[in-house]
């Protein structure tokens, strides 16, 4: 099989400040408008608390597989780290 480069769906995660009326919040967006907004938990770190988003966006879309993360500016990215070959036909890879 040759090395091949493959477009995983992105989750963005950021941090939203508290306002007068809400609490800090975590916001997981993928596809630009698929959005999860969860409450923040102060029991966790700020990496778990956006990963717990990113999952929870996951459920929400049936999405399936193990998240990596990388940090941003923003917030934090997660990528899906295994690709499902079973549909995948070597002689279809380019």
């Amino acid at each position: 099989m040759k090395d091949t480069l493959w477009a995983y769906k992105a989750i963005e995660t950021r941090y939203i400040g508290p306002t007068n009326t809400r609490g800090s919040r975590c916001k997981a967006t993928a596809e630009g408008h698929n959005s999860i907004t969860l409450s923040w938990d102060n029991d966790l770190d700020s990496l778990e608390m956006h990963y717990k988003a990113a999952l929870a966006l996951c459920a929400k879309m049936n999405w399936k597989g193990k998240l990596v993360a990388g940090g941003t500016k923003r917030g934090y990215v997660f990528v899906f780290a295994d690709r499902d070959f079973k549909a995948e036909d070597e002689s279809e890879v380019a």
